[in-house]
């Protein structure tokens, strides 16, 4: 299969591009620094250098594609969230996706799968009601709204008879990006601890699964839905405090308050603070097996080649807790 991947050189795009060259696929890698694809990948895939706001894909990036995989947009958890901000976070998503969408339908022949990424931040905050794919997105929230807008402009290739799979991320754990190493940092210096009193739900899930769920979703022919990409077992912030401690055996004793978080961050903390109880029912109904659906082994296997300290690290001088990212790929 040869395949197109939009936002190749991110957290979760380069893991995935390896995912396919191991199993022998062609891949074409699009992202905004070529240089950095390059650097990654080699002559080992195709790397194109785009930019999603400056027009449609290189023609010869969609030649012979099979499927196609958008992680396209900006990070949503660098920089406080100022008016210009906020429409990066959302034009990068919608704007490319759009471009690419009308790319692959004048395509000839059309690529026949296109998995969309999205996030969880659809359902908004939703304290501790059991969410699934069938539950309604947070219409007064923005990254909800995002989420809305990019995933409305994925399903427009329907309209020429592309299969489309959408894969509503949650907090994605891997060493080398992402949440978790923001996570993980104040543990190792015995600052870590709780947000608040701890009860605000985490969708989370591990880097080889959501990749897996992305592979998943290419390869079914029958998958054509919304699916979200987080463990069968979420856990309340307290309970991933405990567990994270317990596994760099280490103290849990600190604990950030809320207010600090908005102090620090902004409107963006309103995304660190939000409890989303997730379910991945369709996930698990289209055949996906995890690899790690429970916290504690997830959290061991990135522990399990790394020193407790980075020999680079350096204890942190203000409270640093992740969001849930909508992605984290370049496009």
């Amino acid at each position: 299969m040869k395949v197109l991947v939009v936002g190749a050189s991110g957290f979760i795009g380069t893991p995935l591009v390896e995912a396919l060259l191991e199993r022998g696929d062609e891949v074409v890698a699009i992202g905004r620094n070529g240089a950095r694809l390059r650097n990654r990948f080699g002559e080992r895939a195709t790397c194109v250098e785009w930019d999603g706001l400056s027009g449609p894909p290189p023609a010869e990036a969609l030649a012979g594609v099979d499927g196609v995989i958008n992680l396209a947009g900006d990070p949503v958890d660098k920089g406080r969230w100022f008016k210009r901000k906020k429409q990066r976070i959302l034009e990068s998503r919608v704007q490319t996706t759009r471009a690419l969408v009308e790319a692959m339908t004048t395509a000839d022949p059309r690529p026949g799968v296109l998995v969309n990424g999205s996030a969880i931040g659809i359902y908004g905050d939703r304290k501790h009601l059991n969410l699934t794919e069938n539950s309604p997105a947070d219409r007064n929230d923005f990254l909800a709204g995002v989420c809305l807008a990019w995933e409305a402009e994925a399903v427009k290739a329907r309209e020429t008879g592309i299969r489309v799979a959408i894969v509503r991320t949650g907090v994605v754990l891997g060493k080398k990006g992402g949440a978790y190493p923001k996570m993980s940092r104040p543990f190792r210096f015995m600052l870590g601890g709780r947000i608040g009193l701890g009860k605000g739900w985490m969708g989370w899930i591990h880097i080889d699964d959501i990749v897996g769920i992305f592979l998943h979703c290419l390869d079914n022919a029958n998958a054509r839905l919304v699916y979200n990409g987080v463990s069968p077992n979420p856990v309340p912030n307290e309970e991933f405090t405990a567990t994270l401690a317990s596994v760099l055996r280490v103290p849990a004793v600190a604990w950030v308050p809320p207010i600090a978080l908005r102090m620090l961050y902004g409107e963006f903390a309103n995304v660190i603070t939000a409890s989303a109880k997730v379910h991945p029912l369709r996930t698990l109904a289209a055949g996906y097996e995890y690899k790690f659906p429970e916290l504690r082994a997830a959290l061991e296997n990135l522990e399990a080649k790394r020193p407790v300290i980075d020999e680079d690290d350096e204890p942190p001088t203000e409270p640093t807790e992740p969001a849930e990212e909508v992605v984290d790929a370049e496009t």
